[in-house]
């Protein structure tokens, strides 16, 4: 039942107002409207002459008369009695944001389709003689638009069908014969089908650089999970090593503190003993002096003379060799063995702290690109570095100074200590900070001086030991008219002289290392490029009477 009122709504509905027909009329090709639907509809090609059918478009010359269908209007009227309506909902009826339908009069229905060839929008109802008509089906039909006009030429009022690529812009075919005359011009279909294999092109290229991203991001997430994992495993191991040092060296700390009180209670024990012996032997020595004192008193000759054998006689006195009175440093030899040991493992932990230091960590990120070389001084200052000499590495002939940033080569040895670091052989020096990342600084030089950057594991002594000579160092020689470039015994001369400053750059994650001049403007002397493998450490080679400077730069 529902399906016949349905059908029967269809039936008597005017595909124009979409309405129950009101003095419903039928034209030549068969459609029925209401009079005042068609009429109105009519009205507006009454310029060209030529009046079509809304529905099958099918032209009609001149306007056919109407004339009222009293069998649909009987029908209607009968369906009025039963209560039928055939009223759209209202959420079919187009809105402010909506596109209307160019056919519907009075209150208009949302469009469902546009026609380019028409140039008109259309309900889902008036749509459906281009379904319906051959001809009509060859239109081109696409989503609802409020811009149909824009495909109207406004000097010709035609539509714009061709693509002037001269000009790159859409026109009609009459513009062709006016302003585009002689220009290229090819037909819009065809131009959009080659931008269309162009956007094809960037598409795919998108697609496959969102793939590549896609994929970058995956194996970042696996990284940050990495580094989480692997920077949590450190905390939990360090911690526990840290704790069985503290706990080694507490234990180091009480078997210390255990020898010396045994220590102390042996020498106190034995101290007292001889101290007993020795107030023992006072005691009879004072005896003994009272008898002979008594016995030199005897004014009886014979008595003095039979007394006197068994008075004289003295016990073995005690050996006075094994009394030792030592000087008042008892158990100062222990705290200063203490305090070497303390210097020993300062000077440990300060030079292997280099290797385990989180500011020396870099996590290479897959997306980055390597950051430029600086252009400008200001440029290079961004990365600056505080370093000082670390004196434990210096050759005896080198005298630090100014906060262990100045070296100059003396005419007599200093007096440092013994440490595995020191350079034996050549008048060296290395930094105490390792070099990681971008790094910056200058030295300022006087006489002669090699500015090197070094591996720590650079033999101390011998030949390879020297800044240049080796594959574990970089090395610019500087002299007062001229330079060179050293590395693993292979020279490369320097272009002109030598500044009296020279700033060094690194770039350690790029594998860059490049010398510069340093005065007004930056003045490249050479630039390495290589793969570094571990920190690296600034390094001086100061000739006789020479000096070099690390420079304060912040």
């Amino acid at each position: 039942m529902a399906q016949r009122d349905q059908l029967d709504r269809e039936t008597i509905s005017c595909s124009i107002c979409l309405d129950l027909l009101k003095d419903p009329v039928t034209i030549p090709c068969g459609h029925s409207y209401c009079m005042s639907c068609i009429k109105g509809f009519w009205d507006g090609e009454d310029q060209r002459k030529i009046y079509s059918c809304p529905q099958c478009r099918e032209a009609f010359t001149p306007r056919p008369v109407l004339k009222k269908n009293t069998m649909f209007a009987a029908l209607v009227e009968q369906l009025k009695k039963t209560g039928l309506q055939a009223a759209p909902a209202d959420h079919c009826y187009a809105g402010p944001e909506d596109v209307a339908c160019d056919v519907c009069t009075g209150r208009k229905l949302r469009a469902f389709k546009s026609c380019l060839t028409c140039l008109m929008s259309y309900c889902e109802n008036h749509l459906q003689s281009h379904f319906e008509s051959t001809k009509l089906k060859k239109h081109k039909l696409v989503e609802p638009s409020e811009k149909l006009q824009e495909n109207i030429c406004s000097s010709h009022d035609e539509v714009m069908k061709i693509f002037c690529r001269t000009d790159k812009k859409c026109i009609c075919y009459l513009c062709t014969m006016d302003e585009h005359r002689g220009h290229d011009t090819v037909p819009a279909a065809a131009e959009r089908t080659e931008r269309q294999r162009e956007l094809e092109v960037s598409r795919l290229n998108i697609q496959q650089r969102i793939q590549d991203r896609e994929k970058h991001v995956k194996l970042l997430q696996q990284e940050v999970k990495a580094v989480i994992r692997s920077a949590d495993k450190a905390v939990e191991d360090s911690e526990k090593i840290f704790t069985q040092l503290i706990r080694l060296l507490q234990k180091r700390s009480s078997d210390v503190k255990q020898q010396i009180r045994s220590q102390k209670e042996t020498e106190v024990s034995r101290v007292k003993e001889l101290q007993e012996k020795l107030q023992q032997e006072i005691t009879e020595l004072k005896r003994k002096d009272a008898e002979l004192k008594q016995l030199s008193h005897t004014e009886d000759h014979n008595q003095f003379l039979h007394n006197y054998p068994s008075v004289s006689q003295l016990s073995e006195p005690t050996d006075s060799s094994s009394i030792n009175i030592r000087p008042l440093r008892y158990f100062e030899d222990v705290t200063a063995a203490v305090s070497e040991l303390r210097d020993k493992l300062q000077d440990v932990l300060r030079d292997k702290w280099t290797n385990i230091s989180l500011t020396e960590m870099e996590v290479d990120v897959l997306l980055s690109e390597p950051e430029p070389e600086p252009k400008t001084r200001a440029g290079f200052l961004k990365y600056s570095s505080e370093i000082t000499l670390d004196p434990n590495t210096a050759n005896t002939w080198l005298l630090l100074s100014e906060g262990n940033r100045n070296v100059e080569c003396m005419s007599e040895r200093q007096s440092y200590s013994s440490h595995t670091d020191r350079f034996t052989d050549h008048y060296q020096v290395l930094s105490r900070e390792s070099l990681t990342g971008r790094c910056y600084w200058e030295v300022e030089w006087r006489g002669g001086v090699n500015v090197a950057v070094t591996y720590k594991n650079i033999s101390r002594a011998g030949t390879e030991s020297l800044f240049g000579r080796n594959d574990k160092s970089w090395s610019l020689d500087c002299y007062p008219n001229w330079g060179e470039f050293r590395f693993n015994n292979s020279r490369t001369r320097v272009s002109g002289p030598v500044s009296s400053r020279v700033g060094v750059y690194l770039d350690h994650r790029a594998g860059i290392l490049s010398f510069y001049n340093v005065s007004e403007t930056m003045t490249l002397l050479h630039r390495v490029q290589t793969t570094f493998t571990h920190p690296l450490y600034a390094g001086l080679w100061v000739h006789c009477e020479a000096t070099a400077e690390l420079c304060k730069l912040k």
